[in-house]
């Protein structure tokens, strides 16, 4: 039985070879997507362990003295934006542990770099960047120690002396290789775990497989009128319908092992490709990282062949119960109204959190609160499709009178499933999109003014945390060195102010700031070189400004600041808090800047308010990178999928076309109808898609961050309208096949 299935799947002439080749190549596509996803997340968990040394410092809490101490000091720096991450060390003996990706430890003037930071380092002018790192380049740190090629990470090698005392340094006598439990401020890996992982697995898994899995089921059905009527004919001849199951079984196995055949070679083109993309926002991978286990290789061996096989077996269940329930084509009954259930308890259980319960703390909580909810929504409009098709269809029929839009509208309302199939991705594809963009764009919305307005991101400021003094006076040399580089506009010394001379009251320069309990004290001929901070009043020669000024993510140069009654004379005698320097914006100028400060205050970073957006805007930009992945891979295969059914709806009638076209039906009138029932459906329920997404995404936001949902930008609506008018020039570029496929010899043959 299997040989004659085999036989038959493949003997079919050109129609069953091209049935083959859809199904396969869909199965490829699903397969391709599934296993560079699959090897993503793999990539990201082998990123992680090689990330985990950088924790030696939060480690060493608990360890045991089994080697000569190795004194550690981790701490980051920048460059144009990007992040540098900096390990001092010093040995005190011959057994003092060594970092991976090292062949010794450097020795005191000596150090490794990565060799993105190396090949950076070489690239740029040594005042920029090179002269921040002591000594000579002694080489370069091994891929072990790397979360990615694009890594920029220096270990430094110093004497003990340089780093005790330093914020966070402490004696190791091994190197982490597990993250700790608790870090304190002190781990330095990028690393995304546990319940990140299982959101954005999630997130991947769901938005990319969803629409796969419809175009496959879409390709799987193509001509599945006429494997209907020959397996009904085999039923009338004698076949029992186990004989007909391992038939069809069979036919769509054997096309879905030739499309995961391809979808490994698809997979292994898109490798290069996956390597690139920063699926958890930080940067891109090794190539030699992306790697499937053995589990998941078996699992999409065996189960995907099965599941065609399986959906196989269902599409043809009429056939199994009775073979003239293909030949009579009674009409389908009607879906009905249980079909809402499952949209609404989707949005019921994410109503629930944004205005009934509380809030789920941790990673998992919210994890296992929100994710079923989009998923249920997802799956629930996919089930009440059909029903919404059903009664779009019925309420147009009864205000048209054309012939095409009756013809189209009836046929909707009597079978709406096959009306609803052919725009079931594109409605999950709306749906993705939506909800990605307008949970995206509200976070930005709120937290966009992280990286600071053009004026505050030229200034580079060295201390700036507002408790440790940064020195007791600032040298008049390094002022001198600061101010002669070229782009720089002004410097400005921010004392401290320990007596609160001046005291602010209830000046805040943003309403997050903490109160200016102790104002720090400004000269104004150094203010007014810091015009972004404020101004003096007139006659004023010092002046206090609150210390949060200086860190804001907004420049303020029209806020006053009060006289304060002490002398310039007495204010230099004060501890310098910050230093703050304002600069033309320029690259060259602002990492001049930053060298010279990070080389006479090395325990102090120099950062910019761009610096300050690169840290806490990591994760967001991760996820919106991960929205166009799933953008740019969603709309393509929904509008594939759009394609394939619409060929196979043209398919499936041909005979019936046919014969209307015999009786005198025009060309064009049956192509109005081939458009009209599937652009029906398709803008019905894309509206309740879009509709659907927003509301999800403004309860997400209100439960999960108390935000409100913003209204997404024009880039949004136009590629909705783009994606809308390519679905309609897809169902348009399908039309021509009617006159093709209707020919009289369909009629008599059919």
């Amino acid at each position: 039985m299997i040989a004659f299935a085999l036989r038959l799947a493949v003997g079919g002439g050109r129609e069953a070879l091209a049935r083959l080749a859809m199904i396969a190549s869909a199965v490829a596509i699903g397969v391709g997507l599934l296993l560079s996803t699959f090897a993503g997340m793999n990539a990201v968990e082998r990123t992680n362990q090689r990330q985990v040394w950088l924790d030696t410092g939060a480690a060493s809490r608990t360890e045991q003295a089994q080697a000569d101490p190795l004194w550690w000091w981790a701490h980051g720096d920048y460059y144009d934006g990007r992040s540098l991450t900096e390990v001092d060390v010093a040995a005190t003996g011959p057994t003092s542990p060594v970092p991976p990706g090292l062949t010794h430890l450097p020795a005191p003037g000596e150090y490794y770099a990565s060799p993105a930071l190396a090949e950076l380092i070489r690239d740029t002018p040594a005042d920029q960047l090179g002269d921040r790192f002591p000594g000579r380049l002694t080489g370069t740190i091994g891929d072990a120690a790397l979360a990615s090629p694009d890594s920029l990470i220096a270990v430094i090698g110093r004497t003990p002396a340089q780093i005790k005392g330093a914020p966070g340094a402490r004696a190791v006598t091994t190197v982490a290789g597990t993250r700790p439990a608790t870090c304190d401020n002190a781990c330095w890996d990028n690393a995304v775990r546990g319940d990140a992982m299982t959101l954005i697995s999630s997130v991947v898994a769901g938005a990319l497989i969803f629409p796969v899995l419809i175009f496959i089921a879409t390709a799987t059905r193509l001509s599945a009128a006429a494997r209907e009527q020959r397996y009904a004919a085999m039923r009338l001849v004698g076949a029992t319908p186990r004989q007909v199951s391992v038939l069809s079984a069979v036919e769509s196995a054997l096309a879905a092992a030739v499309g995961t055949a391809a979808g490994f070679g698809l997979y292994a083109a898109l490798r290069p490709l996956v390597a690139t993309v920063p699926l958890t926002g930080q940067q891109r991978f090794f190539l030699s990282d992306l790697t499937l286990g053995v589990p998941q290789v078996l699992g999409v061996v065996v189960g995907v062949p099965v599941a065609a096989a399986v959906a196989a077996r269902l599409a043809l269940r009429r056939v199994a119960v009775s073979p003239l329930g293909v030949t009579r084509r009674v009409t389908p009954r009607p879906p009905r109204a249980w079909r809402l259930i499952p949209l609404l308890a989707g949005l019921s259980e994410l109503a629930y959190f944004a205005f009934v319960g509380r809030r789920p703390v941790t990673g998992n909580g919210q994890t296992a609160a929100y994710l079923p909810g989009f998923v249920v929504v997802m799956l629930g409009l996919v089930i009440a499709g059909p029903w919404l098709t059903m009664i779009v269809a019925r309420a147009v029929a009864r205000r048209t009178r054309r012939p095409a839009a009756l013809i189209a509208v009836r046929r909707l309302a009597d079978d709406p499933k096959t009306g609803f199939r052919a725009v079931s991705g594109l409605v999950l594809a709306l749906f993705v999109t939506t909800a990605t963009v307008g949970i995206i764009g509200t976070i930005n919305d709120h937290r966009g003014t992280l990286g600071g307005d053009r004026q505050t991101r030229t200034v580079v400021e060295a201390g700036g945390d507002g408790e440790a003094p940064l020195a007791e006076a600032v040298p008049t040399r390094l002022l001198t060195e600061v101010r002669a580089i070229q782009g720089v506009r002004g410097a400005a010394v921010v004392h401290a102010n320990p007596d609160g001379v001046g005291k602010v009251v209830n000046r805040r320069v943003h309403p997050g700031d903490p109160p200016p309990e102790a104002p720090a004290l400004v000269t104004c001929s150094d203010l007014a070189q810091a015009p972004m901070v404020g101004h003096c009043p007139a006659g004023a020669s010092v002046t206090a400004v609150d210390f949060y000024a200086f860190a804001a993510l907004q420049s303020h140069p029209d806020l006053p600041w009060p006289a304060a009654p002490i002398s310039p004379a007495a204010v230099a005698k004060l501890p310098v808090q910050l230093l703050y320097v304002a600069t033309d914006g320029s690259t060259a100028a602002m990492e001049q800047v930053r060298t010279l400060l990070t080389t006479a205050y090395p325990r102090h970073q120099a950062r910019t308010v761009d610096d300050w957006g690169t840290d806490a805007q990591r994760a967001l930009a991760g996820w919106r990178r991960l929205a166009n992945v799933v953008v740019l891979t969603t709309l393509p295969i929904a509008g594939c999928s759009l394609a394939v059914s619409v060929v196979a709806g043209v398919s499936d009638r041909r005979r019936a076309f046919a014969l209307l076209r015999l009786t005198g039906a025009p060309l064009r009138l049956l192509q109005r109808v081939i458009g009209l029932e599937s652009a029906l459906p398709l803008l019905a329920v894309a509206a309740l898609s879009i509709g659907t997404a927003f509301a999800a995404s403004a309860m997400f936001l209100t439960s999960q961050m108390h935000y409100d949902l913003v209204s997404p930008g024009a880039a949004y609506f136009a590629l909705v309208a783009l994606g809308l008018v390519a679905s309609l020039g897809i169902i348009a570029s399908t039309l021509p096949l009617l006159k093709r496929v209707t020919g009289p010899e369909a009629a008599r043959n059919g």
